[in-house]
């Protein structure tokens, strides 16, 4: 009831998932992404322990096919089921059940995968994969929605439009990007647009922020006061 593009960038590391479906709050169910272990959509009658299941295999080095396959040896309904996962060196795998609801099919290549059910017909897929392989000089998050938004041209989900989200990790022990449509009648339209904002609100202080690296981040009151100041707000910390 959905369709999603994984990828890789083989410059950063960064793993990062799109979605779109015609259901409640895509983004709370679907994308799994572990930073230096792999990303994973689960969908179609979503199984949410099989994310989680797929990221285990993956870190302790499994290729994404024998994770994908060994998260679901124990799931009853396995063939409702539909997961695509890409590990660390940008190998990809991908199962759709035999009771998926047509039109479903699967796209891997190196570095990125493309997976639907339930939708309009394969068009939605050969789009959103011809989209992504002509946008590669935009940065990944962009390329990853300019591909969907081609998906929905296409036809998408063949029920009509609700949600749809993007979640980018790179370092950390959480995202650098997640963003969710939970209900909207452009979801992915309205995504481009929380990308655009995302870019100008969050992205600049992403490097003042606590991480790995820096584990406080920047502490330094004038420092982190000066954007306030350039902005003309009159704001200050207590001292």
């Amino acid at each position: 009831m959905t369709w999603s593009i994984i990828a890789r960038d083989p410059a950063t590391g960064a793993f990062a998932v799109a979605i779109a479906t015609a259901n409640l709050a895509v983004g709370a169910s679907c994308p799994y992404l572990r930073a230096g272990v792999g990303a994973v959509s689960t969908q179609s009658m979503t199984n949410r322990y099989l994310g989680p299941a797929v990221l285990d295999g993956l870190a302790r080095g499994l290729a994404p096919a024998a994770a994908i396959e060994g998260a679901l040896s124990g799931d009853e309904g396995r063939h409702l089921r539909q997961v695509h996962a890409i590990d660390r060196h940008g190998r990809t795998a991908a199962w759709t059940g035999r009771n998926c609801v047509d039109w479903a099919g699967d796209h891997r290549g190196h570095d990125f995968s493309v997976a639907g059910n339930m939708l309009s017909g394969p068009a939605t897929l050969a789009d959103t994969v011809a989209a992504f392989a002509t946008m590669d000089g935009l940065p990944l998050p962009e390329r990853l929605v300019a591909a969907m938004l081609a998906g929905e041209a296409a036809g998408g989900d063949r029920r009509g439009r609700q949600s749809a989200a993007l979640v980018l990790t790179t370092t950390e022990d959480f995202p650098d990007i997640d963003l969710r449509v939970d209900d909207h009648t452009g979801p992915v339209e309205e995504l481009q647009r929380l990308l655009g904002v995302w870019r100008v609100q969050r992205e600049p202080g992403m490097e003042r922020s606590p991480s790995k690296a820096r584990p406080s981040g920047v502490t330094d009151l004038d420092e982190l006061e000066a954007d306030w100041i350039r902005k003309g707000l009159p704001l200050r910390f207590k001292r």
